[in-house]
């Protein structure tokens, strides 16, 4: 009897992999983030204007969206528990690398855009890595919120880092900021190692319970052991595939105007000092934390009840117009507090959209999820590069109200691509085959 009953119980192994998932995320962003906060510093020791510190910021960025594609063709060929591992190590390493660059070192700004570069070429694993995962342990219907809350960790990690930074370095000084952030990631990616595996099947604590739903739920483009990897020709030949890439340099030009400038925004423009620029510099990443996981549960409920094309691209669709909405308005707001409430406004909208970008491209690519996100993805980080050094000279010529009223508008153009997506489509992994349209859920 009591065999019986544990056997029908289910280990929700999955989940407790999607959580972890999620502090790896956070770990990602507060080794990425941390450099805007320890910027005013910076600046101060290696005399770095705010444009030169852009072209750090880009540095990264470029790194991330160089190696997005074959990051995400790596976690296709290798899975995503091995490629994730080693990527968290490099985090770990090239962050604390920045620590090491000496005060008296000639050329310290190209050394230190070298570290970030090859920080971002290492970081490009963890979204597609994130997503090849979902692809092969997630059921269908439960996308929205399983990628809600891997990306929550954007928030909560880019949200604790203003706090978590100023206050070591207060203490201890900037450099212990990075070694500190450069341990968290090392114990991470060692739990990561420990608990994950590639597919449900491999893992010794997934129940034959837990094991049946997900097989039923795995779309067959992605169930299929012997299946091949789509050919770049058929990825890049998707109209789906640009539309949603167009999509995401949308959002990433938006994100990044709050990862890159918010704290330096409040700090020199609002005025505020540097504790109570931490404080309010954290509301847009509580923002994202919440509404990621929010917008993939309504995301998958209204799939469930309307299809994907109204519960995927309408909840995006939304979160968009609202964002560009809120950047108007907080921008233009006199009163410092309301100006950081509303804008953060914006940074939550923007998330209600996230996890229809991963759950479309997850059921779109299949095997190839991770190379196919991959390529999204990379849209997404030129989109950052191209603000991290826009907005700043948006500001210095005409204010950064123009560089908030850009980023709107640039909002409004996502909303109008993700009326174009059409999320029922799935790509066939053998050339000269047609997509295929799968059938939604009731």
């Amino acid at each position: 009897m009591d065999a019986q009953i544990t056997s029908r119980r289910r280990t929700p192994i999955r989940w407790i992999l999607v959580w972890w998932l999620f502090v790896l995320s956070a770990v990602a962003y507060l080794d990425r983030v941390n450099l805007s906060i320890a910027g005013a510093k910076l600046s101060e020791e290696f005399a770095i204007s705010n444009i030169r510190l852009g072209l750090v910021f880009s540095a990264f960025l470029f790194g991330y969206a160089l190696c997005q594609t074959p990051a995400g063709w790596l976690a296709d060929r290798f899975g995503p528990r091995r490629v994730l591992t080693a990527g968290v190590l490099w985090w770990g390493i090239f962050t604390a690398l920045t620590a090491a660059i000496a005060h008296s070192l000639a050329n310290a700004v190209m050394v230190l855009a070298v570290i970030r570069f090859l920080l971002g070429a290492g970081e490009a694993i963890i979204y597609p890595a994130s997503n090849q995962f979902v692809a092969r342990w997630i059921p269908s219907h439960e996308r929205g919120v399983a990628n809600g809350i891997i990306f929550a960790g954007v928030g909560i990690g880019a949200g604790v880092t203003p706090p978590f930074i100023s206050f070591i370095m207060l203490r201890y000084g900037w450099r212990s900021s990075f070694l500190m952030s450069a341990l968290i990631g090392l114990v991470a990616g060692s739990i990561w190692f420990l608990a994950a595996r590639d597919t449900p099947e491999a893992h010794p604590s997934v129940s034959a319970d837990e094991l049946a739903l997900i097989r039923q739920g795995i779309p067959e483009s992605a169930a299929a052991k012997d299946a091949s990897l789509l050919p770049w020709s058929t990825i890049l030949s998707s109209v789906n595939v640009w539309i949603l890439s167009l999509a995401y340099f949308c959002f990433g030009y938006v994100a990044w105007v709050f990862f890159s400038w918010f704290y330096l925004y409040l700090a020199k423009v609002r005025g505020l000092d540097l504790k109570a620029s931490a404080v309010f510099a954290t509301l847009p990443f509580l923002a994202m934390a919440m509404c990621s996981p929010f917008g993939g549960a309504i995301s998958d409920a209204l799939t469930k009840r309307f299809g994907s094309r109204f519960g995927r691209c309408g909840v995006a669709v939304l979160g968009f117009a609202l964002t560009a909405i809120f950047l108007v308005f907080g921008s233009a707001a006199q009163d410092t507090r309301l100006a950081s409430f509303v804008l953060a406004g914006g940074a939550g909208s923007l998330y209600l959209s996230q996890s229809s970008f991963w759950a479309v491209s997850a059921d779109l690519g299949g095997r190839s999820s991770g190379s196919l996100s991959g390529f999204m993805n990379m849209a997404n980080q030129i989109g950052g590069m191209i603000t991290v050094s826009l907005t700043p000279f948006l500001a210095d010529r005409f204010g950064w109200n123009t560089g908030f009223h850009v980023a709107a508008a640039i909002a409004g153009l996502g909303a109008i691509a993700w009326l174009l997506v059409n999320p029922r489509v799935t790509l066939s992994p053998s050339p000269g085959i047609p997509p295929f349209e799968q059938r939604e859920t009731a």
